[in-house]
C-alpha cells in the first residue's frame, strides 16, 4: 500500500508567496528574490511530506500565480497580444507570465490579461487558455523540469503533477468561430509527449496527470479524444507508471472509459461521491492500481478514520494492499495550511479541524492502521480521532433549536417581493430619481496599509473604539466626497471597517468561528481566510447598519447599502458537512433578511446583496442541477424579500459562465444585477440578450483584477457594445468587481473615465 499527495498549498505557511509576488510586482525586489522564495516553499512542502511518511510526494504543484497558466506557458499557448512583452530584453520569462496574467501597462504597451474563470465547483479562479484555429504548440518551459530536478536534489521520490491534456484543452475558449478546440490535440499531443520524456530522461519513475473533467458530463468527442491520448502515451513510454486523477465528483457514466484508459492507477474522490468505489471495483482491470481519496481536500473537518478504514479495507480485500493508494480526495491547494498556527482557537473546535499538514499526516495514519502495523502512537491517534469525531456529533456548540424552528417555518410567500420588478421599478425611478446610465460601483474602494494598520491597531488594543470609529469614519468621508466629486450617481461608503466580504458578516453571526492563519489561494496573490461554520446560524444583532447610516447622512446621493449573499457566505467558508448544505444557507439567508429589512428602516434605499458565488456552486453535472437552483434562489429571495417595492436590491455576480442558469438567474428577481465582463469584451452578455432579460443590469466596463487602467474610449466602446443587446434604459455603469485591492491612484484614474465613458454613452444616446 502506498501513500501519495495530489497537491499541496503552494502559498507558504506564513502567505510567503503573496508577500513576495507583490514586493516583485512592485519593484522592492528582484527577481532572483522572488525565485528564491519559491524554492523555499517548495522544499519546506517536501520536506513536511517527507517527514510525515509520504511515499510519492508532488512536483509541478508549485505555481507563481496559477496552475493552468503554467500549462499555457510550457506549452506555449501564449495570445499574439504578449509577444512584445517576450521581446523586452529586460523582461524575464517570469514578467511574460504575469503579464498574461495580470496585463501589461508599460513600454509603451497597454496589453489586457486573459480572461479568469472558477477553477470547476472552488473559489479558486484559473486564468483560461486562449485557443485558435490550428494553433501549433511548442515546449517553451522549463518549469516542470527544473521543479522535479529541484525535488530530486532535495532527496524527494518526486511525482510530477500535470494537467491532463483533454482537461488542458477543455479548460480554454475558443477565440474564433470555426473550430472546437479538442481538435487541436493532435498538435498539442506531441508537446506532452516531449514533456514526459523529457521527465523520464531526468529519471521521474511516477508522472500525475489531472483529469478532473472525467467527473464531468463529457461530449463524445472528448472521450475518442482520451482513448487516443493514454493509448499514446501508454505506447510511448511502457516503463512510466501514470497516475490519472480525478475529483470533485465520481466518475458515474464515464466510469468504463476511465478504467479503461491505459494507465498505472486511477485516483478516485470518495469524499465528494463514497458511492463510486463498489463501482469501480466490479471492473477495474487486474492491471491498475487504484487510488482512494478518503482525506477530504477541501474542507477542514478531521478524517473519520473508522468510516474512511471502511473504504480502504473494502479496496484491499477485492484488489490487494499492492494496488491500492491512499490518498486526500483532491490537491490541498483549497485547506489551510497549518493548525499548529492557530493558537487562539475554542479548543473543543479545534479538536475537530485537521488542515493541510495535518491531513497529510491523516494520509499516513490510515496507511498503518489500515496494514495493522501502527505502534502505540498510532493506535492512540485512532482512539483520539474516535473522541473527535463523538465529540461533534454530541457537542452542545452546534445546535440551535430557535434557528432551525425559524427555518422550518419559512412559506413561499417569505421568497416573494410585494410586486412584479415592472410594478416595483416606477416606484423605485420615482424615488431615485437617477439618470440613464447610471453609474457606481460594486462596494469596496482601496485597503490601504494605513486602512489595515488601523484594524490590527485596534484588534491589539492600540487603538481605543473611539480612535478606530474616528479614523474610519473619517477615510469614510473622505471617498464619500470624492465620489460626489468625480460625479458617481449611486455612492458606497467604501467597506474600510471590513476585512473580507464574508469573514466580516461571519464575525458578527452565530455559529461560526475564525482562524488567524487559515488562509487559502484565490488567485495569484490574493489570498482569503475563509470562516469556518460549525453550528447553527443566527443574527445576534445589526451588522452593517451603523456604517451605511452614518455614510448616507455625509451626502444628499443615494449610499448603497453592502451585503453578501447567502450562497457566497456557504460558498466562501468552510462548511459543515454534518447537516444539507441547502438548511445551513436557508438559515443564512434568514440572517441576512433580519439585516435587508433594519437597512431599509435606516434609510437605505438601495440595498446590495452580493451573489458571486451562485454560479460556482453548481454541482458539476447537469442531472443535479435543478436541486441546487431551486434552493439557491430561494435562499436569495428569502433574503430580499422583506423590503418595500420602493428599495431597490442589487447583485453582483462575478467570473460566471451565465448562459445555461441565465432563467434561474432572471428568478432571484434582483432589480439590478452587475456582473463581470470586460474581460470577456461584453461576450456574456449574449446570454441576457438571447433571453431577453427583464430587470436592470451592470455589466463590468473595466477589469479590476488587473493594475491596467483602461481608457475613457475603450469603456464607451464596451457600453457601446453593451446596448447592441441590452435596452439603454436597463443599463448601469460600474466596475466589475470590488476594488479593495486596487491602488488608490490607478483607482481613482480609472473611475474618472469610467464617469466620463458613462456621459458620453448617454450623449450620444440622448
Amino acid at each position: 500500500m502506498q501513500t501519495h499527495i495530489l497537491g499541496y498549498p503552494r502559498i507558504g505557511s506564513k502567505r510567503e508567496l503573496k508577500k513576495a509576488c507583490e514586493q516583485y510586482w512592485s519593484g522592492k525586489i528582484v527577481l532572483e528574490e522572488l525565485l528564491s522564495a519559491g524554492r523555499n516553499i517548495c522544499n519546506q512542502n517536501w520536506n513536511i511530506q517527507k517527514e510525515a511518511g509520504v511515499d510519492l510526494i508532488p512536483c509541478n504543484d508549485f505555481s507563481y500565480y496559477d496552475q493552468v497558466l503554467d500549462m499555457s506557458l510550457t506549452v506555449g499557448a501564449i495570445p499574439v497580444r504578449y509577444h512584445e512583452v517576450a521581446l523586452k530584453k529586460s523582461n524575464s520569462e517570469l514578467d511574460l507570465y504575469f503579464a498574461m496574467a495580470r496585463g501589461y501597462q508599460k513600454d509603451g504597451l497597454d496589453i489586457t490579461a486573459m480572461e479568469m474563470t472558477k477553477w470547476f465547483d472552488t473559489n479558486y479562479h484559473y486564468i483560461v487558455p486562449e485557443f485558435y484555429k490550428n494553433q501549433q504548440f511548442r515546449l517553451s518551459s522549463d518549469k516542470i523540469f527544473n521543479e522535479f530536478s529541484g525535488a530530486v536534489q532535495a532527496g524527494i521520490k518526486a511525482k510530477p503533477v500535470i494537467i491532463g491534456l483533454v482537461s488542458y484543452l477543455l479548460l480554454g475558449k475558443e477565440k474564433e468561430s470555426g473550430f472546437d478546440k479538442l481538435d487541436l490535440a493532435e498538435n498539442l499531443l506531441p508537446v506532452y509527449i516531449e514533456i514526459v520524456r523529457r521527465l523520464q530522461e531526468q529519471g521521474a519513475e511516477w508522472i500525475q496527470f489531472d483529469e478532473p473533467f472525467l467527473a464531468l458530463d463529457l461530449p463524445k468527442k472528448a472521450k475518442e479524444i482520451y482513448l487516443y491520448v493514454y493509448q499514446q502515451l501508454s505506447k510511448q513510454f511502457p516503463k512510466l507508471k501514470f497516475i490519472l486523477a480525478t475529483y470533485f465528483d465520481g466518475l458515474k457514466d464515464n466510469l468504463s472509459l476511465a478504467v479503461s484508459l491505459p494507465v498505472a492507477v486511477l485516483h478516485i474522490d470518495l469524499v465528494r461521491n463514497p458511492e463510486q468505489l463498489d463501482e469501480v471495483l466490479n471492473i477495474i482491470p487486474e492491471s491498475r492500481g487504484l487510488s482512494l481519496g478518503v482525506v477530504d481536500g477541501r474542507n477542514i473537518w478531521k478524517n473519520d478514520y473508522e468510516k474512511s478504514l471502511g473504504f480502504i479495507r473494502k479496496a484491499v480485500e477485492r484488489l490487494g494492499s499492492e494496488r491500492v493508494f491512499i490518498a486526500p480526495s483532491c490537491s490541498l491547494l483549497h485547506a489551510p495550511c497549518d493548525l499548529d498556527f492557530e493558537t487562539e482557537l475554542h479548543s473543543e473546535i479545534k479538536n475537530w479541524l485537521a488542515f493541510a499538514r495535518q491531513k497529510v499526516s491523516e494520509v499516513v495514519i490510515l496507511k498503518e492502521l489500515a496494514e495493522e502495523t501502527g505502534d502505540n502512537i498510532i493506535l492512540s491517534a485512532f482512539e483520539n480521532n474516535k473522541k473527535a469525531v463523538i465529540s461533534r456529533k454530541t457537542s452542545a456548540l452546534i445546535h440551535n433549536d430557535e434557528v432551525k424552528k425559524r427555518a422550518l417555518a419559512v412559506t413561499e410567500k417569505d421568497t416573494q417581493r410585494k410586486n412584479v420588478f415592472k410594478i416595483r421599478k416606477e416606484k423605485q425611478h420615482k424615488v431615485l430619481q437617477l439618470p440613464l446610465f447610471p453609474t457606481t460601483t460594486i462596494g469596496s474602494f482601496p485597503q490601504t496599509a494605513e486602512v489595515r494598520s488601523w484594524r490590527a491597531g485596534f484588534k491589539k488594543g492600540n487603538l481605543t473604539g473611539e480612535q478606530y470609529d474616528s479614523l474610519l469614519k473619517e477615510e469614510t468621508q473622505r471617498t464619500i466626497r470624492w465620489q460626489e466629486e468625480i460625479g458617481l450617481d449611486v455612492l458606497v461608503h467604501g467597506e474600510f471597517e471590513r476585512n473580507d466580504m464574508v469573514e466580516y458578516f461571519g464575525e458578527k453571526l452565530e455559529g461560526f468561528i475564525f482562524t488567524r492563519n487559515g488562509w487559502v489561494q484565490s488567485y495569484g496573490s490574493r489570498c482569503v481566510k475563509p470562516p469556518v461554520i460549525f453550528g447553527d446560524i443566527s443574527r445576534p444583532a445589526p451588522m452593517t447598519v451603523y456604517w451605511s447610516q452614518y455614510a448616507q447622512s455625509q451626502t444628499g446621493k443615494w449610499v448603497k447599502g453592502m451585503l453578501t449573499g447567502p450562497v457566497t457566505i456557504l460558498q466562501w467558508s468552510f462548511v459543515r458537512d454534518d447537516q444539507p448544505r441547502s438548511e445551513t444557507c436557508r438559515q443564512i439567508a434568514l440572517a441576512i433578511r433580519d439585516e435587508v429589512v433594519d437597512l431599509e428602516k435606516a434609510g437605505i434605499r438601495i440595498i446590495q446583496i452580493d451573489e458571486p458565488a451562485i454560479r460556482e456552486g453548481l454541482p458539476l453535472r447537469k442531472a443535479e442541477w435543478q436541486d441546487y437552483l431551486k434552493w439557491a434562489v430561494e435562499a436569495f429571495r428569502l433574503s430580499a424579500g422583506g423590503v418595500e417595492d420602493a428599495t431597490q436590491i442589487h447583485t453582483h455576480m462575478c467570473y460566471s459562465e451565465f448562459n445555461d442558469i441565465i432563467k434561474n438567474i432572471a428568478e432571484m428577481d434582483a432589480d439590478v444585477i452587475t456582473i463581470e465582463c470586460s474581460r470577456s469584451q461584453m461576450e456574456l452578455l449574449n446570454a441576457f440578450a438571447d433571453f431577453k432579460y427583464p430587470n436592470e443590469i451592470g455589466p463590468g466596463v473595466y477589469d479590476i483584477h488587473s493594475p491596467r487602467v483602461p481608457s475613457k474610449d475603450e469603456m464607451t466602446e464596451l457600453l457601446i457594445k453593451a446596448q447592441q443587446v441590452i435596452p439603454a434604459e436597463q443599463l448601469w455603469v460600474n466596475p466589475d468587481c470590488g476594488l479593495k485591492t486596487r491602488h488608490w491612484e490607478e483607482t481613482e484614474k480609472a473611475l474618472i473615465e469610467m464617469v466620463a465613458a458613462a456621459k458620453e454613452a448617454s450623449a450620444a444616446y440622448g
